[in-house]
């Protein structure tokens, strides 16, 4: 599990048509994005950096509110990670500032947990709001949300094709190898998410939300369908090889092993 949590401050300048779906590739397209991360955190920046860029994101680094400002109205970002304690002009302010021009989707990181700081910082523009420490993978999870809302939905793929799986979406009909799998309906629910946000870590929240529908969530009954659903599309594999959990966050597939 990779967690980060508010470091000690050190103040360090840095740099920087085919029916089945060709988008699917080892990295989905909307994780192409670029990520403009800015916190005063030398090895937050690492650390956040490392990681978004091994998922497929370019990132651009900065260290503080005036920088963050001028590289915000310099380039085209998808979305800004904004610490909210920052040297000179801190994160609210820049994202109010970052507001008077542009719509990207913004995410303040704080360690600040109190009502009143969350509500102004999506007063002031914010799109979300993540409390220092925080999973990497939430925090993957909460990029590609904010992405969705803010970006062009592409057209869903008619057919997904991998190795001896065959998916079909609209015939609602899974084959293994030839065979037709019967899913349930909560099955097949889960996988059509899971595989039409393929490479895509999906909540828990997310995934009951778009299968079950309300607000009351109980990830056990998740558990136990998504432990099914394995069964049926591995074959007797002792490890998952498709579906991957993410412990306490939530599920993506894997396109390639």
């Amino acid at each position: 599990m990779i967690v980060a949590s508010r470091l000690p401050d050190h103040h360090a300048s840095a740099g920087a048509h085919s029916p089945v779906d060709s988008r699917f590739s080892k990295t989905s397209p909307i994780m192409a994005g670029r990520i403009l991360v800015v916190d005063d955190d030398p090895r937050m920046q690492r650390m956040l950096s490392s990681y978004l860029t091994r998922r497929g994101f370019r990132v651009q680094v900065e260290c503080s509110g005036e920088q963050a400002v001028m590289a915000a109205a310099e380039d085209e970002f998808d979305v800004v990670l904004l610490d909210m304690t920052l040297p000179g002009i801190n994160g609210l302010e820049v994202c109010e500032q970052i507001r008077e021009w542009s719509s990207v989707a913004v995410i303040l990181l704080t360690g600040i947990d109190t009502p009143q700081s969350k509500m102004a910082a999506l007063i002031g523009g914010a799109d979300d709001y993540v409390t220092k420490p925080f999973h990497i993978g939430e925090l993957e999870a909460r990029i590609g949300a904010v992405m969705r809302r803010t970006r062009p939905v592409a057209a869903q793929p008619a057919l997904v094709e991998i190795d001896e799986l065959v998916i079909d979406l609209p015939k609602r009909e899974v084959r293994r190898a030839g065979e037709v799998l019967h899913l349930t309906k909560i099955e097949f629910g889960l996988l059509r998410e899971l595989v039409t946000h393929m490479d895509r870590l999906l909540t828990y929240e997310q995934l009951m939300r778009a299968v079950w529908g309300g607000e009351n969530f109980d990830v056990r009954p998740l558990h136990v369908h998504m432990c099914n659903l394995r069964r049926k599309l591995q074959a007797g594999a002792s490890a998952p090889r498709r579906i991957i959990g993410v412990t306490g966050v939530g599920y993506r597939f894997r396109y390639s092993d």
